[in-house]
């Protein structure tokens, strides 16, 4: 479909699916066998500026907006999962900092993001807070010029790999989510360590860390925001990067649909390609629209955003839900019609169906999702009225 690109989108998307097929493709089983941060990728990434996307030109970045960084991601995500979220998980981090933080603090920060020199990671995640992220427990206690951070944040991506981290903590405990303050904490504050790298089903090359904050000073001018805004400011960042996810998820599916015509033309059964059985047809036709349907809902949220619009929870929310559903119907598909193969990692169909579950769990899940939907409609109801 023509989703009329401007010049700049048209020249990102191409790039990064140059450095997809030509860079990425030869490693990606490799890196998800061995499990490997994929840094030689990250410094190609650099190289053609594509940390820059989602930077302001005036600190180093090309100014592109939700969309642009949205291209960027799905067509990462059409080869590897994992390194495209590596590179999304970057941009999360700095929303913090593009969205509330001082002049000061993105001079300081925002121009070694953009040119890929330092990676930047957001840290809500805890083991008692995950859909309910008001019951999150690491604190920030004011004292000796700053504030002392003490508490551990689970299942951080780009943890341990990151050299800045937006940590999301309790100011005041008694006034439980509204007492809760952003912070910015690089990597080699004392006080502040790592623990293991988890072992898991999918996106395996990206790196998911524990983070351990024991009497963690952070100076004062670290702070992003005011005292009390930490979770005000998580739900509507939250929102606006709920789209790449929905872009990961569709460039994910549109690999595995790549994948799965070209197989079903190859594999002969019955003396005929099996792409000539109308049962796979229909099932690759299915695929495709699933696709094109949860692309046009990402593109047109990743527009509502960029649109400058106050309110685009629903929207952010139903392109991740739809797309990523999209992402995990299409993969299943996809090694149903591969069959036997597409169950062996020689191929890339099963880590592709690996790599979709998670785009269901993380940023939100897909449950979780539907309640702010419907929460959403309740609202426009109860505004008509």
């Amino acid at each position: 479909m023509e989703y009329f690109l401007n010049e700049q989108q048209k020249e990102i998307k191409a790039l990064t699916r140059t450095i997809a097929e030509e860079k990425i493709l030869p490693v990606r089983a490799e890196l998800d066998e061995k499990e490997d941060f994929p840094w030689t990728i990250m410094k190609k990434l650099a190289d053609a500026d594509m940390f820059g996307v989602f930077v302001p030109e005036e600190y180093g970045g090309i100014g592109g907006g939700c969309l642009d960084l949205c291209l960027v991601v799905e067509e990462l995500s059409r080869v590897c999962s994992s390194i495209a979220i590596s590179y999304a998980a970057s941009a999360l981090g700095s929303f913090p900092l593009l969205e509330y933080g001082t002049e000061e603090q993105k001079r300081k920060y925002l121009p070694d993001i953009a040119s890929g020199k330092r990676l930047a990671a957001f840290a809500l995640t805890e083991a008692t807070a995950g859909s309910d992220a008001t019951a999150i427990r690491t604190t920030a206690s004011r004292e000796r010029g700053g504030y002392v951070l003490n508490g551990t944040k689970q299942f951080i991506t780009n943890g341990g790999e990151a050299e800045v981290y937006t940590v999301i903590a309790l100011t005041d405990k008694e006034r439980g989510a509204r007492g809760a303050s952003a912070f910015l904490v690089e990597k080699d504050t004392p006080g502040f360590s790592f623990g293991r790298k988890e072992k898991k089903m999918g996106i395996r090359a990206s790196s998911t860390r524990e983070l351990v904050f024991q009497d963690c000073l952070v100076p004062e001018e670290n702070m992003i925001g005011r005292e009390g805004m930490g979770f005000i400011m998580t739900m509507r960042l939250l929102d606006r990067s709920r789209p790449g996810i929905g872009a990961q998820a569709v460039g994910l599916a549109q690999g595995a649909l790549e994948a799965t015509v070209d197989h079903a033309r190859q594999r002969i059964q019955f003396g005929h390609p099996i792409i000539s059985i109308q049962a796979v047809q229909h099932m690759l036709a299915d695929m495709a629209i699933q696709v094109e349907a949860a692309r046009l809902l990402v593109y047109a949220a990743a527009r509502t955003i960029d649109s400058g619009v106050k309110n685009f929870t629903e929207e952010a929310a139903m392109a991740k839900v739809f797309a990523s559903d999209t992402a995990m119907k299409v993969t299943t598909d996809a090694v149903q019609i591969f069959g036997g193969v597409g169950y062996m990692r020689d191929y890339p169909i099963e880590k592709m169906m690996r790599d979709a579950k998670i785009t269901q769990i993380y940023e939100g899940t897909n449950q979780i999702l539907r309640n702010t939907i419907a929460f959403e409609l309740r609202k426009r109801k109860a505004r008509r009225e």
